[in-house]
C-alpha cells in the first residue's frame, strides 16, 4: 500500500500538470494585462539562455530615398535594431504538509481532500502574488519587472539594460495632471487627459493602445463620464473575462484589485509586451523534498521568466 507521504505527493503533482493550462488561465483571467498578453500570443516559452532577449526598433532606416534614372543609391548600413536585455526571475511556491497531518488524512477520501486543499491555497496564493508583481516597480528582491518600471512616473529609468536618460527613444510617455493644470473628475478625464496622452501614442489603426488600465478612481470617473454612451464589452467574450468599457478601440477595464497603484492609468500597447518564461520551470512541480530533522514532506512549485517590452515610447500613463 502507498504510503500517505507518496499519495499526498502524487496527487498534488498529477494535479499540477494535469490542469497546468486552467491554472495558468486563472492567473491571467484576475488581471487584465496578463489576459491580453495571452490572447496577442505575447507569452512565450524559452528553452535557456543568460538573460531574455527582446528585439527593439528605435530609429528608422536611413537609406530611403528619392531618386531618378542612375542616380546613386544609398546602400550604407543602417544600424536600425537593438535589444533590450531581461534577467530572469525566479518564484518558488511550496506546497507543504507534516508527517502527522498526512497519517490523520491516511485514508483515501481524506487524503484527496487534503491535497486538493493545499492545491487550491497554493494557486490561489500565486494568482494574488504574481498579479502584485504585475504592477510593481519591479524594485524587491528577485522581483520580476512590474508595470511601474515598465511604463514609469517619470518615463526615465534603465529597462532592459537600456538606460533612458541617455537613450531618450526608450522613455515611455506620461500625462502629468498637475504640470497640465488638469483637476480630473468625471467631466475632465475624457477630453483633457485622456484625449491628449491617446494622441501622443497614436501612430495609426494598427499601432495604438488597445488596453487601458485604470485604478479604482480613474475607472469611476471614466465612467462616470460615459453617461448615456457606455459602450460595454460582455465579459464572456475573448476579452478577458471581466466587464469593460470603450474608449476609441481599446478596451478600458478596472483592475484596481489586481495591485495597480492608486491614481493611474495606463495606455498600453500590447503588441510591444510580453511574458516569457523557461520552458522547464513554467508552475513546474518538482520532485518531493523531505527535511533531514523534521517529520513531513515539501513539493516545491517554481517559475522562471520575466515581464518584457520591445518599445516603452508606445506606453503611456497619467499621473496625479
Amino acid at each position: 500500500m502507498a504510503s500517505p507521504n507518496s499519495t499526498f505527493t502524487e496527487l498534488v503533482s498529477t494535479t499540477f500538470r494535469n490542469h497546468k493550462k486552467e491554472i495558468a488561465d486563472n492567473v491571467s483571467n484576475r488581471n487584465a494585462l496578463l489576459k491580453r498578453i495571452m490572447m496577442k500570443g505575447n507569452y512565450e516559452r524559452e528553452d535557456g539562455g543568460l538573460t531574455i532577449v527582446t528585439p527593439l526598433d528605435y530609429a528608422e532606416n536611413s537609406t530611403y530615398q528619392r531618386y531618378s534614372d542612375w542616380d546613386t543609391l544609398n546602400i550604407g548600413a543602417s544600424d536600425v535594431i537593438s535589444a533590450a536585455e531581461y534577467q530572469w526571475k525566479q518564484i518558488a511556491l511550496n506546497v507543504v504538509s507534516s508527517g502527522r497531518e498526512l497519517r490523520i488524512n491516511s485514508g483515501e477520501n481524506r487524503i484527496i481532500k487534503l491535497a486538493k486543499g493545499k492545491m487550491k491555497n497554493a494557486i490561489r496564493t500565486f494568482n494574488n502574488n504574481f498579479s502584485e508583481d504585475i504592477y510593481s516597480d519591479g524594485t524587491a528582491s528577485n522581483q520580476v519587472n512590474g508595470l511601474q518600471a515598465l511604463v514609469s512616473d517619470l518615463g526615465t529609468g534603465t529597462v532592459g539594460g537600456i538606460d533612458s536618460s541617455t537613450y531618450t527613444f526608450w522613455k515611455n510617455t506620461i500625462f502629468d495632471l498637475s504640470t497640465n493644470s488638469v483637476t480630473i473628475s468625471a467631466s475632465t478625464i475624457e477630453n483633457s487627459a485622456m484625449l491628449p496622452l491617446w494622441l501622443s501614442l497614436d501612430r495609426g489603426p494598427d499601432d495604438c493602445p488597445d488596453l487601458i488600465v485604470a485604478d479604482n478612481t480613474y475607472y469611476q470617473y471614466f465612467e462616470a463620464s460615459q453617461v448615456s454612451i457606455k459602450r460595454y464589452i460582455d465579459a464572456t467574450d475573448a476579452n478577458g473575462g471581466m466587464v469593460s468599457l470603450k474608449y476609441k478601440n481599446a478596451d478600458v477595464m478596472y483592475d484596481g484589485n489586481s495591485g495597480i497603484p492608486s491614481a493611474h492609468m495606463y495606455f498600453l500597447n500590447t503588441q510591444y509586451l510580453g511574458l516569457t518564461v523557461h520552458k522547464d520551470a513554467d508552475l513546474e512541480v518538482m520532485e518531493e523534498q523531505r527535511p533531514i530533522n523534521q517529520d513531513g514532506v515539501v513539493v516545491p512549485i517554481v517559475w522562471m521568466g520575466n515581464l518584457w517590452c520591445s518599445n516603452r515610447s508606445q506606453q503611456g500613463v497619467i499621473i496625479a
